[in-house]
């Protein structure tokens, strides 16, 4: 029980800081409703209990590192126990004569929970204060290419982190100690049983003066610090505790992990296209950089920064997070933003060496997105500045100008001549089941043409009727969003919406080799009025064995690793449907360490594939390549046009030690 002028004093410290802390967090509150567009809190009740998992799961961490995400858990839900904690250590306190239940299963229930949680709290920060500080972990450190805040490379993060970890130790580690005080003096309890281990090993026989000073001293420690830190919060990566879980509730509901949305270029009155500077960028994108934890995460899995190049998705966040803290108070009043992204969030090579293969997005804790603000970037870059890989240009002229970004003007048939039947068109067999997209890469890249090939004859053979758009076709401008074209892209999907819907596809269903067209038109045209069924081919060819359609010998026996595609495993779950066809055709298939959701990227993706790859260290597709020859598996399958490309290139580049073949190729040979 504190005394009326320890009273008075926490009550006056209280109210300063209470002022600070609205100061500090309006300031982050005002940062962030200067982003382009608002936060999204629709649909309350759903997004509260999203953020709310978010909290108690920690957005998932326990996929990836799984001793540290042990040890981040037993801080985390120590931590937000403590909320209560803190509120009844206050209360007892201050209150004359309150004790929370003294005598009572509920009070004992609470204490033991109190010093369980307090233990494993004490566990996991000297864990991580280890880990960051005597054991130097370099999954938490950059390389010198990587553009970091020159605060942030000068120590700002380890400091951060230094402060956050010390706040954690101090606070529950004198919260601990101001118990075992209060045991010592007032006698044994069973149910907090790390205090008491506390006090009967250190605190026996101490003066009833020296208990007393100490649980004062402890109290005012534990819940000053508390006080006292609360107005810095939003200056700190401890912001994460909070911000993560908002940024889940908050984010916009997308179709899939990476979903890109539509500019309006019909409103006049818009003068910026994409993101030049940090407020062009979304509200959500800018609760992002408060969010950011620092845990390097997403670089560790990006294929960028994996085989050496400059880009760092946490890095990105970093930056704006230090810019935003050195700037804290005048962007708050209002200052203008003139300062570019380019000049100190990330470098224009990072820019364009994204892959856009959405593992950052997909394995980061507190919900952030880099990968679009690359994309936004992009869209200034290509929008607003005309500044783009030169290499692009042929590719952005082909898809304008001749429906395909090879620049081909070949018939869109040519890839069926070689069939031993008819493939027809859409105004041949207009009551058909499926309509059969099959892409620029099928229309014109003789590789991905042998796989349009087998997925044709499979159907045929299927008895499943199907029909093409022949020379109608077009590309889906997938390439030219993600290289930032988003414009191109707009005209692209709109031309080819109202293909679609004149030919019925509307109410059929539409299946595709390629996931970046099953992405594009089944996820992304329903923004402008395209809805449609979309099917990959080996959903397809999984259904038609399941339901008796397609029967394969499965005598094969071939040992095969898959690469799952980023745009059909990460962004759209599509991973037991491949596996399935493969087993079905007798493959015996060997696992990479990195498949499913975690499949690392073949190299193509962002519109890699029309440019050349930005320098580093290894080429992307050679880093996966090496993985999937380390299986020893004879056959890589693969379930992408681009993707094969990209494998193709890497096994003749070893002196072909492997067969590439797509998941369709593999059933054909099971079905001959």
């Amino acid at each position: 029980m504190l005394s009326p002028i320890e009273k008075a004093l926490f009550a006056f410290l209280a109210l300063v800081c209470i002022v600070a802390t609205i100061n500090t967090f309006g300031q982050m509150v005002k940062i962030i409703m200067r982003g382009q567009g608002k936060l999204n809190l629709d649909e309350l009740p759903r997004r509260m209990i999203n953020g709310l998992v978010a909290l108690f799961t920690q957005g998932r961490i326990i996929r990836h590192r799984k001793l540290s995400s042990i040890f981040h858990y037993f801080v985390a839900w120590g931590f937000i126990f403590y909320f209560l904690v803190n509120g009844i250590d206050i209360a007892e306190g201050l209150v004359t004569g309150f004790e929370f239940l003294p005598d009572h299963i509920i009070g004992d229930i609470y204490r033991f929970a109190a010093d369980i949680f307090g233990a494993l709290v004490l566990i996991g920060i000297i864990y991580f204060i280890l880990r960051r500080f005597a054991w130097g972990d370099k999954a938490l450190t950059a390389r010198e290419n990587v553009v970091l805040y020159p605060q942030a490379r000068a120590g700002g993060i380890s400091k951060d982190s230094f402060v956050v970890g010390l706040f954690i130790l101090f606070h529950v580690g004198f919260r601990m100690m101001a118990a075992a005080f209060l045991i010592a003096q007032h006698g044994p309890d069973p149910s907090q049983p790390t205090a008491n281990l506390i006090a009967q090993t250190f605190l026996a026989g101490g003066s009833e003066f020296a208990l007393d000073f100490g649980w004062h001293f402890s109290w005012w420690v534990a819940v000053g610090l508390v006080v006292m830190f609360l107005p810095y919060f939003p200056y700190t990566k401890h912001a994460h505790l909070f911000m993560g879980p908002v940024n889940f509730m908050t984010r916009p509901d997308r179709t899939y992990l990476g979903q890109m949305f539509t500019l309006d270029f019909e409103d006049e009155s818009i003068e910026q296209f994409g993101a030049s500077s940090l407020f062009d960028l979304e509200q959500t994108k800018i609760v992002d950089a408060f969010a950011c934890i620092m845990c390097n995460r997403c670089q560790e899995v990006c294929p960028a920064y994996t085989t050496g190049k400059e880009l760092s998705p946490a890095a990105l966040e970093i930056n704006k997070r230090y810019h935003i803290r050195e700037n804290m108070t005048a962007f708050a009043n209002g200052a203008a933003e003139t300062t570019p992204l380019l000049d100190y969030a990330i470098s224009e090579s990072a820019v364009w060496a994204c892959t856009a293969c959405g593992h950052c997005i997909d394995i980061c804790p507190v919900g952030n997105t880099p990968m679009l603000d690359i994309m936004d970037i992009r869209r200034d870059q290509v929008l607003m500045a005309s500044a783009f890989p030169n290499e692009l240009k042929g590719a952005f002229v082909g898809m304008e100008r001749m429906g395909n970004p090879w620049q081909s003007t070949e018939d869109r048939m040519e890839w069926a001549k070689p069939l031993d039947f008819d493939v027809p068109t859409v105004e041949e067999n207009p009551d058909f089941e499926y309509l059969l997209w099959v892409g620029c890469a099928g229309a014109f890249n003789p590789d991905a043409q042998e796989v349009v090939r087998a997925v044709a004859t499979i159907m045929h053979h299927a008895g499943v009727s199907f029909a093409v758009l022949g020379d109608a076709e077009s590309c889906t401008g997938d390439s030219a969003r993600r290289a930032g074209n988003e414009y191109l892209y707009y005209e692209m999907a709109l031309g080819n919406i109202e293909t679609l819907n004149a030919a019925g596809a509307d109410k059929k269903r539409i299946v595709t080799s390629c996931p970046h067209c099953f992405t594009t038109i089944g996820k992304e045209y329903g923004e402008l009025g395209g809805h449609y069924q979309v099917f990959h081919h080996t959903q397809l060819i999984s259904d038609l064995v399941g339901r008796g359609k397609l029967r394969l010998n499965g005598s094969k026996l071939e040992s095969v690793t898959f690469h799952d595609p980023c745009y059909l495993g990460r962004h759209n779950g599509v991973i037991a449907e491949p596996r399935d066809a493969l087993a079905k055709a007798g493959a015996t298939l060997l696992e990479m360490d990195r498949h499913g959701k975690d499949s690392f990227c073949c190299g193509a993706g962002g519109a890699q594939y029309w440019k050349e790859e930005e320098h580093g260290a290894q080429a992307v597709n050679a880093n996966r390549f090496a993985e999937a020859q380390g299986t020893g598996a004879s056959t890589l399958a693969v379930a992408c046009p681009f993707c094969a490309t990209m494998m193709l290139d890497a096994n003749r580049e070893k002196g072909e030690p492997m067969q590439v073949k797509d998941v369709a190729q593999v059933v054909l040979e099971a079905m001959q």
